[in-house]
Formats: C-alpha cells, sequence, structure tokens
C-alpha cells in the first residue's frame, strides 16, 4: 500500500486524528466511506457495463489463456516458420537453409521490362502535368 507499513500507517492515522480534531473527525469519516461506496458504485458499474457490451462475464473468462508470460516467442517463431506449408526444417540446421527453403516455395516475381527510347528521340511532355 504505497509503501507504507503498518506502524506507519498506524502513526499518520493518529496524526490525521489529531490534525482534524474531534469535533470533524465524524464529518470526515463520513465522507470517507461515502467514498468507498461510490468507487464499489463505479466498479460494479464498469463491470455491468463490460458484460453488456461484450457479452461475457468477467468471472467467466480464462484470464490465465491470455497471460503473455506463457507465450515462448522462439516456439511461436518456430511454429510459423515451419507451417505446414513448408518441409519441417531440423533443429541443427542452420537458418539460411530455413531460409531457403521459404524462398523456394515462393513463386518468382515477373522480369521488369524496361521501355527505352530511340537514339535521337525526344522524351514525351505533359503540359497539363506542368
Amino acid at each position: 500500500m504505497l509503501g507504507i507499513n503498518g506502524p506507519e500507517f498506524i502513526l499518520l492515522l493518529i496524526i490525521g486524528v489529531l490534525v482534524i480534531g474531534p469535533s470533524r473527525l465524524p464529518e470526515y469519516t463520513q465522507k470517507l466511506a461515502n467514498l468507498v461506496k461510490e468507487v464499489r458504485r463505479m466498479a460494479s458499474g464498469a463491470r455491468e457495463q463490460i458484460k453488456e457490451e461484450v457479452g461475457i462475464d468477467i468471472d467467466e473468462v480464462d484470464w490465465k489463456k491470455y497471460d503473455p508470460r506463457q507465450y515462448d516467442p522462439r516456439r511461436i517463431i518456430k511454429d510459423a516458420l515451419l507451417d505446414d506449408d513448408t518441409k519441417p526444417v531440423s533443429a541443427g540446421a542452420p537458418a539460411v537453409a530455413a531460409t531457403a527453403a521459404v524462398a523456394a516455395t515462393q513463386p518468382k516475381p515477373p522480369a521488369r521490362v524496361i521501355e527505352r527510347l530511340a537514339e535521337g528521340e525526344a522524351a514525351p511532355f505533359d503540359t497539363e502535368a506542368t
């Protein structure tokens, strides 16, 4: 709780009671109780709003499934590289072989055709473009 241990909290509570004074203490404790009730009401309202908009109850969600700490990036990359459309590469093979295997399965792009002007021919000029 904000780096405050038990004895420090009690000391702050005693100082607060002395500063506020016994005459205003019931008023401030009532304000604190109202604040706690309001925060609880807002939390339950947010829970209900999520349930209405998403359609699931927060208590029914398996949060362990969404924990990012359970995912191993090496395994994810390995699974992506060894997808069904490529043949598996052994663990001892270098990464270059895996890249070459993936590149060999992809079709090659068509060769680029470059049109050249004839000797002495003027370049086309568009008067509307300038």
